[in-house]
């Protein structure tokens, strides 16, 4: 199904790209050809982490005229809460696991340089 709808675009790029009237009815401004490289973006980092634990000290401290002796197992809480998130954060990062399904741009560059697109248009 999906091939056909590939050819069925091809037909109507080549159709759009014809001289039936003397001149293309669609004209790119730049080559249809696919580029050997990606942009370097950085990856987006995610979610915060340890976000409830904040607002139970921020809350426990608002409470009690921001004393911090009164809140000390929200606080433990908190930074049980941030270690084990760091620990994660170490993990992950020594992983060479993309984010998301999706590859870091340096290493889509390497394969795309090992694997170059054909030069030629449609």
């Amino acid at each position: 199904m999906s091939a056909q709808g590939g050819v069925l675009f091809q037909e109507k790029v080549s159709r759009l790209l014809s001289r039936q009237n003397g001149k293309p009815v669609l004209k790119p401004n730049k080559p249809l050809v696919l580029r050997d490289e990606v942009a370097n973006r950085k990856l987006h980092k995610g979610e915060a982490t340890c976000v409830t634990e904040m607002m139970a000290v921020m809350a426990c401290w608002k409470k009690n005229n921001f004393v911090d002796g009164l809140c000390s197992n929200q606080i433990k809480g908190f930074y049980t809460c941030a270690e084990m998130a760091r620990a994660a954060m170490r993990n992950k990062s020594g992983r060479d696991t993309p984010q998301g399904g999706r590859l870091p741009p340096k290493q889509v560059n390497t394969l795309l340089k090992r694997y170059p697109n054909q030069q030629n248009e449609i």
